[in-house]
């Protein structure tokens, strides 16, 4: 099969003929529909830190149709039925796994960072961190319910948003995700700073009641606060760079909360008065769980989310290395996603 490879830092992907996958006991192999490019994705082959192993294969954003059941596997998974899930192989034992949260697992290792993922004519997957997904979800929405998850699971974890005054730092793909979910949760008034003029436009169309260009607090926050009324009282680092935090704790409001949903590799300074002062919650979210994903995918069978728009381009394998590097730089895309 075809497949996009990472070699070392600093050397575009190659796409190259690999063998096909085997599922073992309990895992079924997909034939990816479509696969999306995540920050992750770019972070990890600028920044070699052993996390991702030359010769892998990227891609943790997929769904696709089931080719191949292995032994073991309960009888709806069957060949031709729609599949998404959690870029995981986990034990399926354990409490984490048994819980729906594998990412917890002593024996986890994500897939296409430490396993072959989806930028890929095949993969095999483990079926109890798989979800299946009715025919009316399309392949881009399958695709989508990942770095949705990313965002659901980030609004969850705050202690409620109901009413509330959001702040959202970066448009990525998950801060969209999360000021999408912020409105579905019911928050009051939602801020997002963003430095780059697309992403602020992409904002707008994910219910962000105010779009500013990302600055120092004391040039933003007087922007904010004429529009919302006040302080934000929930922040969200969605950069994951070193000095959001800090900027967070500044700018979020008295007796409120900075939940850290950017992956920082980096070390980071931030001054612990200031968040004593203020009397703040700080919490950082990992990822997901099963229920995220169950979530997401029952709210689009029932056409209750339109998030299509969120994948802005879709390439082969011809042009994927260009589009994954072009990505690299301030662009017009939102998500870019490979149709094997």
């Amino acid at each position: 099969m075809r497949a996009v490879v990472f070699h070392e830092p600093g050397k575009p992907l190659s796409t190259e003929s690999v063998e096909d996958p085997t599922p073992r006991p309990g895992q079924i192999v997909i034939a990816v529909k479509r696969c999306g490019i995540c920050g992750t994705d770019l972070h990890a082959t600028e920044e070699h830190d052993g996390l991702l192993q030359p010769g892998t294969i990227m891609g943790h954003e997929y769904a696709g149709e089931i080719v191949a059941v292995g032994a073991g596997c309960a009888a709806e998974w069957k060949s031709g039925r729609k599949v998404t899930g959690i870029p995981m192989h986990s034990c399926g034992d354990c409490r984490p796994c048994r819980v729906g949260k594998p990412m917890l697992c002593t024996s986890a290792s994500i897939l296409g960072l430490q396993g072959a993922g989806g930028f890929a004519e095949y993969m095999a997957l483990d079926t109890h961190n798989s979800l299946l997904l009715p025919d009316s979800i399309g392949w881009v929405e399958g695709a989508l319910i990942e770095p949705l998850a990313v965002g659901l699971h980030a609004v969850k974890m705050a202690s409620d948003i109901r009413g509330k005054r959001v702040l959202i730092m970066g448009a990525g793909p998950v801060g969209l995700a999360v000021s999408f979910w912020c409105r579905f949760m019911g928050a009051y008034h939602i801020t997002v700073t963003e430095p780059e003029s697309f992403r602020r436009d992409m904002a707008t169309k994910f219910s962000a009641d105010a779009v500013f260009p990302a600055g120092q607090p004391a040039d933003v926050m007087p922007l904010i606060e004429a529009e919302a009324g006040a302080a934000p009282e929930v922040v969200f680092e969605c950069v994951g760079i070193p000095g959001m935090i800090a900027q967070g704790i500044e700018m979020v409001a008295h007796g409120g909360e900075v939940l850290v949903v950017g992956v920082c590799t980096r070390e980071d300074h931030f001054v612990p008065a200031a968040a004593l002062l203020k009397e703040l919650t700080t919490r950082f979210v990992l990822a997901y769980d099963n229920a995220d994903f169950d979530m997401i995918a029952g709210l689009l069978a029932m056409d209750k989310l339109d998030v299509s728009h969120m994948c802005t381009g879709t390439v082969g394998f011809a042009d994927f290395s260009e589009a994954f590097e072009s990505l690299r730089k301030p662009n017009a895309h939102c998500k870019i996603m490979l149709e094997p």
